[in-house]
């Protein structure tokens, strides 16, 4: 879609303004509105920014340490192909953006650019990367005291839940529809009030644009609803955490490289290195794929939630679960599972740096050994570490420290990129790491 094309799609839908959005470090969902009017100038000029936001914490502070500051600007040039009526928002329309320096370039901090870049490098393997979020959310209610409290007590998967919470699902699911984002699943979760539903899975880029616009979608509709979606890892201390986990599949053309039907688990030396980078690089990785304070009072054992890096077979006590395919479409349905990924997460940079440790594993030849089918928090210290099994990184500091000697990683970030999201990251647990449990969670709660 050309600028004329998508200008004239906005006034045929008679369109007040369309928001630019991007996704920062601190994977707050920011941007900047343009008027109908001005839309074809801020199409073909991009709409400026201070560089300065790339620094921003989810408390919305300039992160100690940066190289960023009042000096410097960017623009949000937005993809044309991310264009979409909103549902929830009468006459406006969103646009996903990339950050381009003055002279037309990416700029070294964009999000997005980075995912592209590592499609880019899965490719020059032959490979493409395809995946999916499983979206966890609670629905709450606000007190008159400011606390939030869960909108109900239903149970898990039970028919009760999906009856109470029926209106505003059945308007968050007619509102993903609608913008072309396919949903595929929803059924209610473990917590009271909490919430699952599934996106079809698509390439990399647009997987994590999705991520972006699901978000988006159900906390602006349970707004509507009296009601507020929180997509934290731990919004309540008691309950279930939120995970945002990925599904991951790998093809070369037409054939799915993680599959072998002659292997005794179905994945083949390919996935298996795959996994075996994965697993490499995941106290590393969980600085950016479970990036916050609270992130890590969900990563705990007998969770769900994984806590320690071993992979197995439909194990949903394991780092990387092999997900049991479907009869009929074997190949077509093989994939990986990484749980160690929620809603804090930049959608970009999470799926980014899975893919680097994966192809790093490739590089290597890497092999995970064989896959764990127990409980690994029930294995005595010994016999894991026998196995090269690791017990993760319990705080945000502990993942950062770990991120911060990882080659591999630190290499496909670039160093600006690290530099400026690891003082991101480091300033929101000076913040927030040693703050009372309900401070932590009330921070965290709504700006997720």
């Amino acid at each position: 879609m050309d600028i004329n094309e998508l200008v004239a799609r906005a006034q045929a839908a008679d369109i007040r303004s369309v928001r630019f959005l991007y996704c920062d470090h601190a994977n707050i969902v920011r941007g900047k509105s343009a008027h109908a009017a001005a839309l074809a100038d801020c199409l073909e000029s991009g709409i400026g920014l201070t560089v300065a936001m790339q620094a921003f914490t989810l408390t919305d502070r300039l992160a100690g340490g940066t190289r960023l500051g009042p000096v410097g600007e960017i623009r949000l040039v937005p993809d044309p192909r991310t264009f979409a009526l909103l549902p929830y928002a009468p006459r406006e329309a969103r646009l996903l953006c990339d950050m381009h320096s003055l002279d037309g370039r990416p700029w070294a901090l964009c999000p997005r650019a980075f995912l592209i870049d590592m499609v880019d490098r899965a490719g020059q393997q032959g490979l493409r990367v395809e995946a999916a979020f499983e979206y966890e959310f609670y629905l709450a209610r606000q007190l008159e005291d400011g606390r939030y409290v869960p909108a109900d007590d239903s149970l898990c998967f039970s028919s009760d839940g999906m009856d109470r919470q029926g209106a505003v699902i059945g308007a968050i699911l007619d509102a993903l529809e609608q913008q072309n984002l396919e949903p595929r699943q929803y059924y209610p979760e473990l917590g009271p009030g909490q919430q699952e539903l599934t996106i079809q899975h698509a390439p990399m880029l647009q997987a994590a644009d999705r991520q972006i616009a699901v978000r988006e979608t159900v906390r602006a509709v349970a707004l509507q609803h009296g009601l507020t979606a929180s997509f934290a890892p731990k919004p309540f201390a008691d309950q279930a955490g939120n995970g945002c986990h990925v599904h991951m599949s790998l093809w070369n053309g037409n054939r799915n490289a993680l599959y072998d039907p002659s292997s005794s688990t179905g994945l083949s030396t390919s996935g298996r290195a795959f996994v075996a980078g994965i697993l490499t690089h995941l106290p590393a990785l969980l600085a950016v794929t479970c990036p916050s304070v609270n992130s890590y009072m969900r990563l705990a054992p007998n969770m769900w939630s994984s806590a320690y890096t071993c992979w197995g077979l439909d194990n949903r006590e394991a780092a990387v679960r092999v997900a049991s395919p479907f009869k009929g479409r074997v190949e077509a349905s093989t994939n990986i599972e990484i749980k160690a990924v929620d809603g804090s997460a930049n959608p970009y940079l999470a799926l980014g740096v899975i893919v680097a440790a994966g192809l790093d594993g490739l590089r290597r030849g890497l092999d995970p050994g064989e896959p764990l089918q127990t409980n690994p928090h029930d294995m005595d210290e010994t016999e894991r570490q026998a196995r090269g099994i690791r017990r993760y990184p319990t705080t945000l500091a502990e993942a950062l420290s770990e991120l911060e000697q990882d080659e591999v990683l630190l290499d496909a970030l670039g160093a600006e990129r690290a530099h400026e999201f690891i003082g991101v990251r480091r300033a929101e647990w000076d913040d927030l790491g040693h703050a009372s449990t309900e401070r932590q969670i009330a921070t965290h709660f709504r700006r997720y």
